[in-house]
């Protein structure tokens, strides 16, 4: 017998989460910019196949994850992405600024404060964001279409710029990888680098500190939420799965999930930015800027063998099963 697929085609995603698309739409508020609601769903679905990728996922997973999303930013980025007019004048105006400053702290970690080269650093991506450069269909391509809602529109555009910036370094001044030199190709800067050697210096350093800050912060969480996260993450069971052996509905436990994803997100956030004092074998480490960290999160996205279960393990045989 055929397997069910992983996630529903386009067109079944369509028709099969309509009530759905048609609430979030609502939500991001995608009338303002006059979008289409198939434009907004292909956001919605790229999103998915970004996040889940080969994983099996459940209707009620599914869900869970799109109500997690920056809707608005989404919108606005898929309105951009459309080319409306109203939605690009109100991102220029609201992100044009922060943008610039943005470059400034970029340009000033790496020991240049010129604030000509911040706003030229700035304005380089507008271009790429409008899609100027068309695809061999003559179809606009737009970086908006690798924006995906799992991060606010301003920490992505933070990431983004960071990486122009090492793009810059490393070719002496000429931009490359962020255009997607193939047909097809995402900005490196949201796909698993092609080239080991041509990786960014600072790579392993931000993933190590990424590796310690989630570390504590995962030492931080109750028994009971490192079990979830060790069940459905290293265990691979479904939320259902988990529910019956908690004895809980499965929608508690996505909301349950939903709870620790996003504060040890912060938390994880919060420890980059404010640096961490020594600890244990770890000596004391100074804080990172927000455009580091940006990257930082980034990095991990692409690729990270971060071992989950080694830390969800730690001490968790010894406190027992979850709290009742």
């Amino acid at each position: 017998m055929a397997q069910d697929p992983i996630l529903p085609t386009r067109h079944v995603f369509a028709t099969q989460y309509a009530q759905i698309i048609s609430m979030l739409y609502a939500e991001a508020k995608g009338p303002r910019w006059e979008l289409p609601v198939d434009a907004f769903a292909e956001s919605l679905f790229r999103s998915l196949e970004k996040r889940f990728c080969n994983l099996h996922a459940t209707p009620l997973e599914i869900e869970s994850y799109l109500k997690s999303l920056h809707l608005e930013d989404l919108a606005l980025a898929a309105a951009c992405n459309q080319g409306i007019e109203t939605a690009w004048e109100f991102f220029i105006g609201t992100f044009r600024q922060e943008l610039r400053h943005a470059s400034r702290a970029i340009l000033r970690a790496s020991g240049s404060s010129d604030d000509v080269r911040a706003e030229e650093l700035a304005d380089s991506l507008y271009a790429d964001l409008y899609g100027i450069r068309a695809t061999p269909d003559g179809q606009r391509k737009s970086l908006f279409n690798y924006f995906h809602g799992r991060s606010k529109l301003s920490t992505w555009l933070r990431a983004v710029l960071a990486q122009r910036h090492v793009d810059l370094l490393r070719a002496g001044g000429k931009t490359t990888s962020l255009d997607g030199e193939r047909d097809g190709d995402a900005p490196r800067e949201m796909a698993a680098p092609a080239e080991p050697t041509l990786a960014d210096p600072n790579r392993a350093k931000y993933l190590a500190r990424l590796d310690r800050s989630l570390t504590f912060a995962l030492a931080e969480l109750s028994p009971r939420e490192r079990l979830i996260l060790a069940c459905y993450y290293v265990d691979r069971l479904t939320l259902a799965e988990i529910g019956r052996m908690l004895r809980e509905h499965e929608s508690t436990v996505s909301r349950q999930l939903e709870r620790t994803r996003r504060a040890l997100r912060e938390n994880v956030t919060q420890g980059l930015l404010s640096g961490t004092p020594a600890r244990d074998d770890c000596p004391a480490e100074p804080g990172l800027d927000a455009a580091q960290v940006a990257l930082a999160l980034e990095y991990a996205l692409e690729e990270w063998p971060f071992d989950l279960s080694r830390s969800l393990s730690t001490d968790l045989a010894d406190k027992g099963a979850a709290e009742k």
